[in-house]
């Protein structure tokens, strides 16, 4: 239903780029185009000053603006359409597969949609490496190389955007003629156009991750690919007007236009606003200082928009495509507020549990005000006033627990002691829902949440928090026969909910999986403090024997004392796993679809796709990746 909910979204936002496209080619149109303004200097106001009506160039430039429009609503449809397929393709295949134990059926894959997976879909852009990411040296990451599929996306969004740029360009006219005048109004006008998509794939509630199934980090790639787009036509923009002005006045024009032109001179502090963007969101400086880049980002675009609101005075249609980007941005501001006020106001606030852990490592338990329905892959943000002021950082939710206290010692308290349940509203009412991290200690605010903890007598420490979410959860494992689940480190927390979430639904017949491999990378055995707790719930469930089984591979043990396996289906291993080898024995030993999941290091995730590639075409083998590359 969300995948369809996308597609009705899509055709809405295409309708509607069509109603403008018509409604631009048949009125009257003010203005020059672009986000040109007064032209500057002896350029003059463009081309609408003395026409009544619209011209070719400012026919076009609206029109070209609503092709971007139009493209991104047909991807946003095709997209979903694919959503609709392969969602209603799981949801047969769960019920097809509830009381099946075989599931022979859905082993073989579909040779075009497995050529297409491993070739386009899964595969990396050269050769293997896709996630890990590539360093100029050690502590300074330049990010990580995008998807083919990724790839080609960007590629055809770019093409798109350089042909409508140049497009209908007398290029063959003078050069102080109207071309530079063309140019300058069509590439300033996709800059403000791009900037719609730039602003809602930014926002942590973007309605399209959950009605396309994307990640934040896909939409996060894209946001950035943008920024860049808009960037460089803004560039472009700029340096039109700086030769047409130049070519008609020569620099004494230039500077008297920037000396005396308020629009000139906004639209400037928007330009180089865009520069200083992009470079301060360069990996290595995002990487390195993270907090700061996040907050001179947001200066810089609040900047940025305040400069082009003045800059496009003059130019009321493409003003109401910046008055669409400021409503995007404050809506989705507004979201956070609420979910905010929602989630940590009443019941005396959200409360953490901060607790020291071997290894450098944190448990923080979230005891919220209101009850907060999770599920497997979702993850929160974090603020923590006392040691972060109001920044806010993403964690992978590993455990939840709904409890209510013990209602009063009343008559009914006997029915309860029979078997009954108590379900008073006063009971509801007060129910706690607690959530759950493991965070590993870095720099910044995880490194003062650790002193924080560690200075108290016994490692623990209360704080008020503010929790922001739930997000993520896209995807659903239960229309698997076979799940295989890779963790390195930390990681660890975002595949213990699915296996609870297996093996309770195993229990009580509501999944397809039948076997279920939880393979861990730690580096000592005292990580396995992290999860002790969750996982000895896990292993006392019902039922857990015929389906669970759990490998752990200690990468630096201190003896081979610490290397011994509780049970035949609790084994340890000392070293790194194979994971080529790993698959393969899951693949020809699998019942049903298979899907493989991997949440740790770069390079693990790299070695978990390549092998999961391999398969394609031999057998039906789905990748779910989770990273948290922003």
């Amino acid at each position: 239903m969300s995948a369809l909910r996308s597609s009705l979204l899509a055709a809405t936002l295409f309708g509607a780029a069509l109603a403008q496209q018509g409604g631009a080619s048949g009125g009257s149109s003010g203005g020059s185009g672009g986000s040109g303004g007064e032209g500057g200097g002896s350029s003059g106001g463009g081309e609408g000053g003395a026409s009544k009506g619209p011209n070719t160039s400012q026919v076009d430039n609206v029109r070209f603006a609503n092709y971007t429009t139009i493209v991104i609503a047909s991807a946003v449809i095709a997209i979903g359409i694919y959503q609709i397929i392969v969602t209603g393709v799981r949801y047969i295949r769960t019920l097809t597969c509830l009381n099946n134990d075989t599931q022979r059926y859905f082993q073989d894959p579909n040779s075009y949609y497995a050529a297409f997976k491993k070739h386009l879909f899964y595969a990396p852009l050269f050769r293997t490496r896709h996630h890990n990411e590539m360093r100029l040296f050690k502590g300074w990451g330049v990010g990580i190389l995008p998807t083919r599929f990724q790839s080609l996306f960007l590629t055809g969004i770019i093409a798109m955007n350089v042909t409508l740029c140049v497009y209908g360009i007398e290029w063959d006219q003078p050069k102080a003629s109207n071309t530079l005048k063309h140019l300058r109004n069509r590439t300033g006008t996709l800059a403000v156009v791009n900037m719609i998509p730039l602003v809602v794939m930014a926002g942590r509630n973007n309605p399209f991750i959950n009605l396309l199934g994307l990640s934040f980090d896909t939409f996060n790639l894209v946001h950035r690919w943008f920024g860049r787009i808009c960037a460089a036509e803004a560039v472009a923009h700029t340096v039109a007007w700086l030769l047409g002005t130049y070519y008609q006045g020569g620099w004494a024009e230039v500077a008297a236009g920037l000396s005396h032109s308020s629009v000139l001179i906004t639209g400037l502090i928007a330009v180089i606003a865009f520069i200083v963007i992009n470079i301060q969101a360069m990996a290595v400086i995002r990487h390195a200082f993270y907090e700061f880049f996040l907050h001179f980002h947001i200066t810089l675009v609040v900047a940025s928009i305040v400069a082009l609101w003045y800059h496009l005075a003059d130019s009321p249609e493409q003003l109401i495509y910046l008055k669409v980007v400021i409503t995007c941005w404050a809506a989705e501001r507004l979201v956070r507020v609420l979910i905010l006020l929602y989630r940590n106001t009443g019941a005396g606030g959200t409360k953490a549990t901060i607790e020291s852990l071997p290894g450098d490592a944190l448990r923080v338990t979230l005891t919220l005000s209101r009850p907060w329905r999770f599920r497997p892959g979702q993850y929160m943000f974090l603020t923590i006033p006392s040691v972060g002021l109001w920044t806010s950082h993403p964690f992978s939710i590993a455990w939840s627990d709904e409890s209510s206290p013990s209602p009063p010692s009343t008559p009914d308290a006997l029915d309860q002691e029979k078997g009954l349940t108590v379900t008073s509203p006063e009971v509801l009412s007060i129910s706690k829902t607690s959530m759950s991290a493991i965070i590993r200690r870095r720099d910044g605010f995880t490194q003062a949440l650790f002193k924080k903890a560690e200075a108290s007598p016994d490692g623990r420490v209360v704080l008020n928090a503010i929790a922001e979410g739930p997000y993520g959860a896209l995807q659903n494992l239960a229309s698997y026969g076979t799940v295989l689940l890779f963790a390195g480190g930390v990681g660890i927390t975002h595949q213990v909910p699915y296996v609870r979430d297996l093996v309770v639904g195993f229990a009580n017949g509501t999944v397809a999986a039948r076997k279920v491999l939880l393979v861990w990378t730690i580096q000592s055995p005292e990580h396995l403090e992290w999860i002790r707790p969750w996982m000895s719930h896990i292993l006392a469930l019902d039922r857990r024997r015929d389906i669970l089984r759990i490998q752990l591979f200690v990468t630096r043990p201190r003896s081979t004392k610490e290397i011994h396996s509780p049970s035949a289906t609790v084994q340890m291993f000392p070293g790194r796993p194979n994971v080529e080898t790993l698959i393969g024995l899951e693949c020809e030993n699998m019942t049903g679809a298979m899907a493989v999941s991997v949440c740790g290091t770069g390079g693990l995730a790299d070695d978990v796709r390549r092998a999961v590639r391999g398969w394609q075409g031999r057998r039906n083998v789905d990748l779910v990746e989770e990273s948290f590359s922003w």
